[in-house]
């Protein structure tokens, strides 16, 4: 923390322009040694002459002085807006190492801030989520938690917990006094929050995609369009086409944007019984991609009737009942032969891989769009869902305790519900979290 740290702030690559951070309590002292002639006034901008360490000219920018404690990270801060590129950056960034700047680490900008209290963890965490969003709803809930969202909320459950814990204290130490109705109260009031906690919980865990980009699988038997449906997504020739059953034999997966929503979608191998060796890999792939996805897509061949390899399509749609699933009848070109009454209560869409697929373009973009929908809020990441859950348990454990008046034990529970509801913002007591959180940071935040 005494160190003054210095990294690029931007990509890598050809760009019209390019960011040096520098943060710590010798900033401004490292920025006149490149700017000798810049005053430096607090967030005033200022263009500059910028120097190396042998007194030559590097390049001509704008340098912006934050003032402590009114920066991200709550330091000194002196921020370098050069011409793009790889090599001004890097010649500012070096002349500052050899001036007495160190190099920052990932996401140490990031952990400065929370460190000096200017972010707690749960808006550190929706900050690196937000430069890595998948669509624009991901991006506004992400937002919201950057203002202090999930904070606000975290707070508020914790003072709902603390309440009942010092009615705890009031009923051990004053029992005769306690009003009857009291108990009942309280175990209304934390079976609320539960119920609460475990919604959040649900709601996040099926809405993960928005954030991370969903999943989405294409499976079938084989030879019925599958891998043509994904060369019509993409709109190039990613997999091979051919009449043989059983081309694809391995599962291929490439991004797609389908409206706001970057989605990974993977095409399969055709599900049907096999004795070729590679094949039955392939299947296997097939299956756990199916396990694996947010939403799936089952094609079937309109053109063809109903067969046994189509009931195994129907038996696995019975398995993985949880998932998300668009019936697609494919071939819509060709004579329909298909027998689809076992399909009616999936709506399915009929469509043509080679020439119109927009109801399934369509289908799918509501359903995506369908997630942003929730008004719950969200958890961004599989830490915070972690600590909710935790937190959703340890209520539970209280509430036994909590009917047969075992109040000393109701306390412990509710003690753990609060410390693990407080990890999602200031878990200070475990380093480690610390470390392994910003360190999945890019440099230069």
């Amino acid at each position: 923390m005494n160190d003054t740290i210095a990294a690029i702030a931007t990509a890598p690559g050809t760009a019209s322009i390019s960011i040096v951070r520098l943060s710590g309590p010798r900033a401004v002292e490292l920025a006149r040694k490149i700017a000798p002639g810049a005053s430096l006034r607090p967030r005033e901008a200022e263009l500059s002459a910028l120097f190396d360490a042998e007194g030559e000219l590097i390049d001509q920018g704008i340098l912006l002085h934050f003032a402590a404690p009114r920066s991200f990270t709550g330091e000194e801060i002196v921020e370098f807006q050069c011409h793009g590129g790889v090599i001004v950056a890097q010649s500012i960034l070096e002349a500052l190492v050899v001036h007495g700047a160190r190099l920052a680490e990932p996401g140490e900008f990031s952990r400065r801030a929370f460190l000096n209290g200017k972010i707690d963890l749960s808006e550190a965490e929706a900050i690196a989520k937000l430069i890595e969003a998948k669509s624009v709803d991901a991006a506004r809930i992400l937002a919201r938690q950057v203002w202090g969202e999930l904070g606000r909320y975290v707070e508020r459950v914790r003072e709902a917990l603390l309440r009942a814990m010092a009615h705890a204290e009031v009923m051990i130490d004053y029992a005769e006094e306690v009003p009857e109705d009291l108990i009942s109260g309280l175990n209304s009031q934390l079976e609320e929050i539960r119920s609460e906690l475990e919604r959040v919980v649900e709601s996040s865990e099926r809405r993960r995609g928005l954030i991370e980009g969903f999943r989405v699988a294409i499976v079938g038997k084989p030879n019925v369009g599958k891998s043509s449906l994904l060369n019509a997504l993409l709109s190039y020739d990613r997999a091979i086409v051919s009449e043989i059953a059983g081309t694809t034999r391995d599962t291929i997966e490439e991004q797609v944007r389908i409206g706001c929503h970057l989605i990974r979608i993977i095409d399969t191998a055709g599900i049907r019984e096999t004795g070729d060796s590679i094949e039955k890999i392939g299947v296997e792939r097939s299956l756990r991609s199916v396990e694996e996805a947010d939403i799936v897509i089952a094609l079937f061949d309109r053109s063809r009737p109903w067969e046994e390899e189509d009931e195994e399509i129907l038996k696995l749609m019975e398995r993985f009942g949880d998932k998300e699933w668009i019936v697609a009848l494919n071939k819509s070109d060709l004579p329909e032969r298909l027998e689809r009454s076992e399909l009616e209560e999936f709506r399915p869409l009929s469509i043509s891989a080679k020439g119109d697929f927009s109801p399934l373009l369509k289908r799918l973009e509501e359903l995506l769009d369908s997630y942003a929908l929730d008004e719950e809020l969200m958890l961004g990441s599989q830490r915070q869902v972690e600590a909710v859950r935790e937190a959703a348990r340890a209520i539970e454990a209280a509430l036994g305790p909590l009917q047969f008046g075992e109040l000393e034990l109701f306390s412990f529970h509710l003690q753990e519900a609060v410390r693990a509801m407080g990890r999602i913002t200031h878990p200070y007591e475990n380093e480690e979290i610390l470390d392994r959180m910003f360190g999945e940071f890019c440099l230069g935040k």
